[in-house]
């Protein structure tokens, strides 16, 4: 059954408002993680002095104030996010930087308050695929991008390939506490396919994408971190862990660390491999 996406929008904006605290807390060690995914975008984004480059679904920021380095003070970037929450977890990141070249606006990304063409590049680090409509927020990326203007955002491979995410939602699913994802709904995995990502960036106008795969891992401490991961900052994820009765989250938490346990390092430490599309369109 197709989903309500109007439901989906509201539902998302409560989710990842929610979310925002644990991001704020949890950023240095996110950053250290998938900080080569951010130096990749920022490479392919190209930004240059004087330039205004948009990030879009910016959470914490931390992209964006890369490419503020880049573009200096001649320069601007809009660190945008259609959570209030979140453009404010973004603004107390910049300004405790000291940045004077960024601008911290709430936007939605399938009908931003900017002008055509008013933007020289554009960023998106794993947010298209969580979009109700990602293929109306890659319209609305190129209608405010400068003709020319290069784009480039990151978004997550297959399941297969991520099971630090795919094995947790699993257990969810086999306990009953979330539905099966269904093809074309929006999700983490909803543009791991290369097809649909250039069937969406063609349906927007683009020229052919470049894809690239990133690869990495999320590594945690023990048990205990990869369980406050799970319920501080993976969206959908998390709420649902969150609403479950505490007998049956503890058993919850209890069949997770069993379905992950081929992860779990003799010192008690997890790593997992991670792979995302990194995709650069004009």
């Amino acid at each position: 059954m197709a989903i309500d996406l109007d439901v989906y929008r509201t539902q998302s904006l409560e989710t990842w408002g929610e979310m925002a605290s644990g991001w704020e807390d949890r950023r240095e060690w996110l950053m250290e993680i998938t900080g080569r995914v951010n130096a990749w975008l920022v490479e392919k984004a190209d930004p240059q002095p004087g330039q205004v480059f948009l990030d879009v679904a910016a959470g914490t920021g931390d992209l964006g104030f890369a490419l503020a380095e880049r573009v200096g003070e001649g320069g601007r970037v809009i660190s945008s996010d259609f959570s209030p929450k979140m453009v404010e977890v973004a603004r107390r990141n910049g300004e405790s930087r000291g940045l004077t070249n960024v601008e911290y606006r709430t936007l939605d990304a399938e009908k931003m308050d900017l002008d055509d063409g008013s933007i020289d590049g554009v960023v998106c680090r794993w947010g298209y695929m969580l979009m109700a409509d990602p293929g109306l927020a890659l319209k609305e990326t190129r209608r405010v991008r400068r003709d020319g203007g290069q784009v480039a955002f990151a978004v997550w491979m297959t399941p297969d390939r991520n099971p630090w995410a795919a094995a947790p939602a699993m257990t969810l699913v086999q306990r009953g506490h979330m539905p099966p994802p269904e093809p074309g709904t929006p999700g983490i995995f909803a543009m791991g396919d290369p097809r649909r990502i250039r069937e969406l960036v063609a349906g927007a106008g683009f020229g052919e994408p470049e894809l690239e795969e990133i690869t990495f891992e999320f590594r945690y401490a023990d048990s205990a971190d990869l369980w406050d991961t799970l319920v501080r900052i993976t969206g959908p994820l998390a709420r649902a862990i969150r609403a479950l009765p505490e007998d049956e989250r503890e058993a919850t938490r209890a069949a997770i660390m069993q379905n992950v346990e081929g992860y779990r390092d003799q010192d008690g430490s997890y790593a997992f491999p991670a792979a995302t599309w990194g995709v650069t369109v004009r």
